[in-house]
């Protein structure tokens, strides 16, 4: 299986017509939008990393990075029943986004003066976390969260890679090995994982619409890629050609 948007080998889907094979298309409900339905993929990412962690009901599930995967994972693990969910970002602005969209979330904005093990024993303290926290989902693919998710959870804890930065990052591996912790990686969603997103999405758990925060029209795509190079709002949406 080749993915859509992994040049050279292929070009993404930025055309009027993309051609793939029956079995991997999921048919959108009445109630769901086409805008809606784009948001499927990132949902299907976040719905991946809950289930590798297994998120259940009355745990609490630290998300670092709050892009729109990360606010998914957020709001995944909260249908999951997570009775806590912190999400953590170095933008204020995402952080605020993040209280609207995760419902009851508590935020965390990292000290960067302090070492990852300090912002950890601030993040549990500053949330109850009490032991520390039983899950943490990174999103963001930086070592400093990274390292800061290790700390912060407690003895037994699960801990899911989902963002992806450097090839090689410092990881407290003497921590992760005390604490016993189950540590996996996620590469984007597998069998099952479409299906659940989309039907969170239809229930109404997943307000994925609330994500885009700007539209453009087709032959308008490169001004979408800058907004997103310079970090600003959520998701910016490019309207598919039209006629």
């Amino acid at each position: 299986m080749t993915f859509a948007a992994s040049p050279p080998d292929a070009h993404g889907t930025l055309c009027k017509y993309f051609k793939l094979p029956e079995d991997y298309c999921f048919k959108l409900p009445e109630s769901v939008s086409l805008e809606e339905g784009v948001l499927v993929e990132p949902a299907s990412v976040a719905v991946h990393m809950t289930r590798l962690v297994d998120v259940r009901m009355g745990q609490s599930v630290v998300v670092f990075g709050s892009g729109t995967v990360g606010l998914l994972c957020g709001a995944v693990a909260k249908a999951y029943g997570a009775s806590k969910v912190v999400l953590v970002d170095i933008l204020e602005r995402r952080l605020e986004f993040a209280k609207k969209f995760v419902k009851g979330c508590g935020t965390f904005f990292p000290d960067s003066k302090m070492s990852a093990e300090e912002n950890a024993s601030r993040l549990i303290k500053e949330h109850n976390l009490e032991d520390g926290a039983d899950v943490v989902m990174e999103a963001s693919g930086a070592e400093p969260s990274i390292q800061t998710g290790i700390h912060v959870l407690r003895v037994g804890g699960f801990y899911v890679q989902g963002g992806l930065g450097r090839n090689i990052v410092n990881f407290p591996i003497v921590v992760m090995s005390e604490k016993e912790l189950t540590v996996k990686g996620c590469f984007r969603y597998s069998s099952g994982d479409f299906k659940l997103a989309l039907s969170l999405i239809n229930d109404g758990k997943l307000p994925v619409k609330e994500l885009i925060t700007k539209k453009v029209e087709f032959r308008q795509a490169v001004e979408a890629w800058e907004t997103t190079r310079k970090g600003e709002g959520i998701k910016t949406l490019i309207r598919g050609v039209q006629g």
